[in-house]
C-alpha cells in the first residue's frame, strides 16, 4: 500500500502539523527504519512524524486515512519482532517525544502518562511517592510505556505481578481515521461493554495509536532478597522451580539460565558474579514486606530437595542487583558467541518446560548451532537464543531453520510462539498454525472494524 501522491500527503501533513513534526531528511528517517530485532524494513518510508500531543496524532492519522497511507507507530525501537519496522511508503509515527507523566495519583493509585514515557522513569516517579510500577521488561531503561502496551510486554516480575495488560486501566487512543476515544472509565471496576482496553494492549499498533494511558500502581514492596542456586542439570533446576511455584511462597522473580548461557555470560562479562561450572542456575527473589525470611527458607529448601549443588542467599541490595545485571547480560553474551543471534520467546505450560529444553538440545544438534536458554520459568516463558555467524551463509540458513523448528516445538508442546515479544513480522509464518482459521478470521474481522482501510501497521501481527 503506497500513495500515488506523496507530495500531496506531505503538503497536507505540513498544513496541520508544526514544521519540526514532519521529517524527510534521509539520515533521520534511516535511524528509525527498524527495531532491535534487526528485522529489515520492508521498504522505504515516506516520512517520519514526531507529534507531541494527541491532537497532532489525530491530525496526522486523518491525513493518512484520507490518502490511504500506511502508518507505523514507533517508540524507543527496543522491540524484538520487527513490529516497528518500516513498510513501503509509510509514515513512521514516532511517539517517543510524547513523554509527559501527566500525574501520579496516590489516592486512586494510578499514573496517567503519555506513550513516550520510559518505563524506568515512570517507576522512579512512582517510587518517589511510595508507589510501585510492576512491569519490568529487560529494556526498561529505554523502552517506552507505549511500546510495552503495544506488545503487552512482560519481564522478570511477571510471575508475581502479571504482564503489562494487567496494569492498564484505561487508554486514550486515536483510531485510523483520526477519531479520538477513551476505551473505558478510569474506575477500578467497569464492565459496560466489551474490553476494548485489553484488546488494544498487545495489538502491536494494528488497531489504534495509544496517546495516553492510565496505569495501576501498587504500594511499594519490601526490599528485594533472593536465593541463588546451581544444579547439575536443567531438569533438576526446573524441578526446583516447579516446587517453588507449587508452594505457598510466591516469588517476585524466578529465573533460570542453562549451562550454555552461564558460560557465555562468564566469557562476555567476567566479573558478572554468576556461579560457574554448573549446568543450570536458578534465581528466586522475594519482595515481600513481611515473611521474606520464610520465603527465602522455602526457596532454598526446594532447591536443596531437588539436588542443588550450591545455594546462597542474596540479602544485600547491591548483590541482588549484581545478579540481575548478570541475568540481563544473557542476550548480549549469547550474541557475542558468534556475532549474531536470534532471540526466541516461546512459552509452554510449566509441566512441559523439561520437554522444551530437551527438544532445544535436539534442534541444536540437528542444525550444528549453539542454542542457550534462560528466562522466566515461573510462568513457562523461555528465551532460547540461537547463536550464529552472520558472515557464514550456512550458519545463517541453519539459524533460520532452527528458528522455525523452535516455534514448531512450542506448538507441539501446547505453547505459544511468543510470550511477550509479539509477532511483528518475525513470527507471522507461525501464527496460523497456533491460532487456526476461525480465530484468525475473527482477528481479521476485528482489525477491519477498527481500521477498515488497513493503514495501521500493515503486514504486522496478523
Amino acid at each position: 500500500m503506497t500513495t500515488t501522491d506523496p507530495a500531496g500527503v506531505l503538503a497536507d501533513l505540513r498544513a496541520v502539523l508544526p514544521a519540526a513534526a514532519v521529517v524527510t531528511a534521509s539520515d533521520r528517517v534511516d535511524a528509525r527504519l527498524t527495531d532491535a530485532s534487526g528485522v529489515p524494513a520492508a521498504g522505504r518510508p515516506l516520512a517520519l512524524l514526531r507529534p507531541v500531543d494527541t491532537a497532532q496524532v489525530a491530525a496526522a492519522l486523518t491525513v493518512a486515512h484520507r490518502h490511504r497511507v500506511p502508518v507505523v507507530p514507533q517508540g524507543a525501537l527496543t522491540g524484538l519482532a520487527g513490529g516497528a519496522s518500516a513498510v513501503p511508503g509509510a509514515l513512521l509515527l514516532d511517539l517517543s517525544g510524547m513523554d509527559a507523566i501527566v500525574r501520579i495519583d496516590p489516592v486512586d493509585q494510578v499514573a496517567v502518562v503519555q506513550p513516550g514515557v520510559v518505563v524506568d522513569d515512570l517507576a522512579r516517579a512512582a517510587a518517589a511517592q511510595g508507589l510501585f510500577y510492576a512491569p519490568d521488561p529487560a529494556s526498561s531503561d529505554r523502552a517506552t510505556v507505549g511500546g510495552t502496551i503495544a506488545t503487552n510486554a512482560g519481564g522478570m516480575r511477571c510471575v508475581k505481578y502479571g504482564v503489562t495488560r494487567d496494569v492498564v486501566r484505561s487508554l486514550e487512543v486515536v483510531l485510523a481515521d483520526g477519531t479520538v476515544l477513551r476505551t473505558r472509565p478510569a474506575t477500578v471496576k467497569a464492565v459496560a461493554g466489551y474490553d476494548l482496553t485489553g484488546l488494544v494492549v498487545g495489538s502491536e499498533g494494528t488497531l489504534a495509536v495509544v496517546t495516553q494511558a492510565t496505569l495501576d500502581l501498587l504500594p511499594a514492596p519490601g526490599p528485594v532478597r533472593g536465593t541463588s542456586a546451581t544444579f547439575a542439570s536443567v531438569a533438576d533446576a526446573l524441578a526446583a522451580a516447579n516446587a517453588i511455584m507449587a508452594g505457598p511462597h510466591r516469588p517476585s522473580t524466578l529465573e533460570l539460565l542453562d549451562g550454555v548461557v552461564l558460560a557465555a555470560v562468564a566469557a562476555h562479562v567476567p566479573d558478572a558474579g554468576l556461579p560457574t561450572g554448573a549446568r543450570a542456575w536458578l534465581l528466586a527473589l522475594t519482595d515481600a514486606r513481611a515473611g521474606a525470611e520464610d520465603d527465602l527458607a522455602a526457596f532454598t529448601a526446594a532447591c536443596v530437595a531437588h539436588g542443588a549443588l550450591t545455594t546462597a542467599t542474596a540479602d544485600d541490595p547491591s548483590r541482588v542487583e549484581d545478579l540481575l545485571t548478570a541475568r540481563r547480560a544473557f542476550n548480549p553474551a549469547m550474541r557475542a558467541l558468534r556475532g549474531a543471534s536470534l532471540n526466541e520467546d516461546v512459552a509452554v505450560p510449566r509441566a512441559r518446560l523439561a520437554d522444551l529444553i530437551s527438544g532445544l538440545a535436539v534442534i541444536a544438534a540437528r542444525t550444528g548451532l549453539v542454542i542457550g536458554s534462560g528466562g522466566h520459568v515461573g510462568d513457562g516463558n523461555l528465551h532460547p537464543v540461537i547463536a550464529y555467524d552472520p558472515s557464514d551463509a550456512r550458519q545463517v540458513e541453519a539459524a533460520a531453520d532452527a528458528h522455525r523448528q523452535v516455534l514448531d516445538l512450542a506448538g507441539e508442546l501446547g505453547g505459544t510462539v511468543t510470550g511477550e515479544h509479539g509477532i511483528g513480522t518475525e513470527k507471522l509464518g507461525a501464527v496460523d498454525a497456533e491460532l487456526g482459521p476461525t480465530v484468525r478470521g475473527l482477528q481479521r474481522a476485528l482489525k477491519a472494524v477498527f481500521d477498515p482501510l488497513g493503514i495501521l501497521n500493515p503486514g504486522k501481527k496478523l
